[in-house]
């Protein structure tokens, strides 16, 4: 797969689109693949602070529950509904429609710290 060069990615399998100073988040199609097929989504919370690396969500599958960390700081802005009654979204359609939640970013600057598409699939490959 060939993973959408204008977002940013973890090595926690976590990608980030930031518009402005909000960031639109959720798992990669590699994390997706490797859980096998979502049957649940927990959501964070509107309105909640987080920190980087803070654990604010979490995706169920047949085979695996998988954490969803803030990849940055700031106010959990939005949740993607949709996942409640159709968590299959996040396996259809990763890095599209199986967005998990929209971040208010606290420090615009620490997307810099992420990994850029290209690097991210040599994380992929290297281990």
């Amino acid at each position: 797969m060939s993973y959408p060069t204008e977002y940013r990615y973890t090595k926690d399998h976590e990608w980030v689109h930031v518009e402005g100073n909000r960031a639109r988040i959720g798992i990669t199609d590699h994390a997706q693949s490797e859980l096998g097929d979502v049957v649940f989504v927990e959501l964070p919370t509107v309105g909640t602070e987080v920190a980087a690396g803070e654990n604010v969500a979490a995706v169920e599958s047949v085979k695996a529950v998988g954490d969803v960390a803030a990849p940055l700081g700031g106010k959990i802005a939005e949740v993607n509904a949709e996942l409640e009654s159709s968590p299959e979204k996040v396996n259809e359609a990763p890095h599209a429609d199986g967005w998990i939640f929209v971040l208010e970013v606290a420090d615009p600057a620490a997307v810099d710290g992420l990994l850029d598409a290209a690097a991210y699939e040599r994380f992929l490959t290297e281990g």
